[in-house]
């Protein structure tokens, strides 16, 4: 792991000014390659610094977002895996608020861009999907990057704990009604004739 960092600190000193601008760029095809999200905070953090690296992972982070928002409508196919992702995890009616995916965007393994589209569904409109993205993105720069070095360090009873702790605070924040449209409620099933 050192090696690695050595290496990626390396490779920033010899881009100089470039390397602001790879690391965002990393940011943004880090979806492609499927790497989490909190590594390559974390990463910002050992090479930027704390300061330096947040704002950068903010940057990056939402650039991804914004990238998200423009070609969710067009890929339809990928809309439809995502509707289908969160009403199987969170359920068909329940809308997730902005602490809640602040959240959740703290937990390692929870989908990236399954919480883009709650955010979507929840804040259709560009600005407001901007407003949400960043509040929902500065939690999860500042903590990896900042604390990114501590956490290698955490036991897995630690781990736990912080797990079971965001688990209860996200039920607390919850939205505490659901509407549920008049013709989803009493939907009506075709009765096949028999003659």
């Amino acid at each position: 792991m050192n090696e690695h960092l050595a290496l990626a600190k390396g490779i920033i000193e010899t881009a100089g000014i470039l390397a602001p601008f790879a690391f965002i760029l990393f940011h943004i095809l880090r979806q492609f390659l499927f790497i989490p999200v909190p590594l390559v905070c974390i990463a910002g953090g050992v090479l930027f610094g704390s300061l330096f690296g947040s704002i950068l992972s903010l940057v990056g982070l939402m650039l991804s977002c914004l990238f998200f928002y423009v070609l969710i409508y067009q890929l339809p196919t990928f809309h439809e895996k995502l509707s289908h992702l969160k009403k199987k995890w969170f359920g068909e009616y329940r809308n997730l608020t902005i602490g809640q995916i602040s959240i959740l965007r703290l937990i390692p393994f929870i989908h990236f861009h399954l919480l883009n589209f709650c955010l979507l569904e929840k804040n259709p409109k560009f600005r407001d999907f901007c407003k949400g993205a960043l509040l929902t993105n500065i939690p999860l720069a500042i903590f990896y990057t900042v604390f990114g070095e501590f956490i290698s360090r955490f036991t897995p009873t630690m781990i736990v704990m912080i797990l079971l702790s965001l688990s209860i605070l996200l039920y607390l924040i919850r939205e505490k009604v659901t509407v549920i449209k008049w013709q989803e409620f009493f939907k009506t099933t075709k009765v096949k004739k028999v003659s």
